[in-house]
């Protein structure tokens, strides 16, 4: 049932529009820009992201242009014979899921007739408050890369007139160059073409916008989503978001996100989270009873009977870090105790003490 239903959608958008105006290209593009204008244009109409209304049918639109226009023999009944062309060579065969093309195209089916060159990948260590990685939080950052140029689309010409093939070449790429050896005998070897760079084409007049670089600097927004208790070092990719170039796919943009360390703050380690509480000398002989504010503003209560030692660890379970394989569990808390010794005491802190440690009137008559 749901293959039916595209069928009849590839049939409507086959009379409804111009497949070169679907993924917004020139009928002299390249496969590799075909490439680029499906990916970017599936992945921001897919219905899984995009619930806009129409988005779904813009998605297969989108899928369809790429299945005949990616296919050279497809490619080349249409540029000639349009859509009816098209039809007759559909005659008898079964349309394909705009669905697993998707698939297909980003790792999930058969790999592509053609490996394409993969652009570089960055990792970036990313810190964060680690209040954020204890409640989670939604931190907004830009990113500076490279992008193919809107005016020229990545071909570095002012117009699709100024793109010229190599006269030194043929749009070979290469020259055959003859070299003596010995008298009367020669060698000949392929050599890139100095003319045009190995690419085949010349560029008469460079595009204003690019001066001919074919990319432009731009500075892109992301948002990353730390969930509560993401592990120290944890990679979040952001795929084919790297250096765009006419010459690769975009790589991706991995961001290793760790906590920010704070002197004299919250520590971690794993699940388990440390915290240091300074006591004055009487609260640690005599006890003590205090407020811990947590991270995420929840009061966790010290409590303490008798003596505490300098140096002591109060373990509080189930006040660490959230689990991340299950959210309803939390590590353990850590609190080690650190006694400071006053320069002087106070009235009320000798009366405090002199009262604790004076022996019983009854102990006092027996001795």
């Amino acid at each position: 049932m749901l293959t039916t239903f595209f069928i009849l959608l590839f049939a409507a958008f086959v009379t409804a529009a111009d497949l070169y105006k679907v993924l917004d290209l020139h009928r002299s593009a390249s496969e590799k820009d075909i490439r680029h204008a499906y990916k970017k244009l599936s992945r921001r109409y897919h219905p899984d992201k995009n619930k806009d209304p129409g988005a779904e049918e813009k998605f297969v639109e989108i899928a369809y242009a790429y299945e005949v226009l990616s296919d050279p023999t497809k490619r080349q009944i249409y540029d000639r014979h349009g859509e009816e062309g098209l039809k007759a060579h559909a005659d008898g065969q079964q349309q394909g899921n705009p669905f697993d093309i998707f698939s297909n195209f980003f790792g999930g089916g058969h790999p592509a007739r053609d490996q394409v060159r993969r652009g570089p990948t960055s990792v970036t260590e990313f810190e964060v408050d680690l209040a954020d990685m204890y409640k989670g939080a939604s931190i907004d950052f830009m990113i500076k890369k490279n992008i193919l140029c809107d005016h020229c689309r990545g071909s570095g010409a002012a117009s699709d007139g100024d793109i010229h093939t190599c006269s030194g070449c043929g749009g070979s790429g290469v020259k055959v160059v003859k070299q003596q050896i010995f008298p009367g005998m020669f060698a000949q070897s392929q050599v890139t073409c100095n003319e045009c760079g190995g690419r085949g084409k010349t560029i008469h007049k460079k595009c204003p916008h690019c001066q001919g670089n074919k990319v432009v600097d731009h500075t892109a927004h992301y948002t990353l989503e730390i969930t509560p208790g993401m592990p120290e070092g944890h990679e979040v990719v952001f795929e084919g978001e790297g250096d765009e170039s006419p010459d690769w796919e975009a790589g991706d943009v991995i961001l290793r996100v760790r906590s920010r360390r704070n002197k004299g703050g919250w520590r971690r380690k794993e699940s388990s989270l440390y915290w240091r509480e300074t006591i004055g000398v009487d609260e640690a002989l005599l006890g003590l009873d205090r407020n811990l504010t947590h991270m995420d503003g929840h009061v966790v209560r010290l409590v303490r009977k008798g003596v505490t030692q300098p140096g002591f660890v109060q373990i509080i379970e189930g006040e660490g870090m959230p689990l991340p394989e299950n959210e309803n569990l939390n590590g353990d808390l850590f609190v080690e105790y650190n006694v400071v010794l006053p320069v002087d005491i106070s009235p009320q802190t000798r009366r405090k003490l002199t009262e604790a440690f004076r022996p019983s009137e009854a102990g006092h008559d027996e001795l």
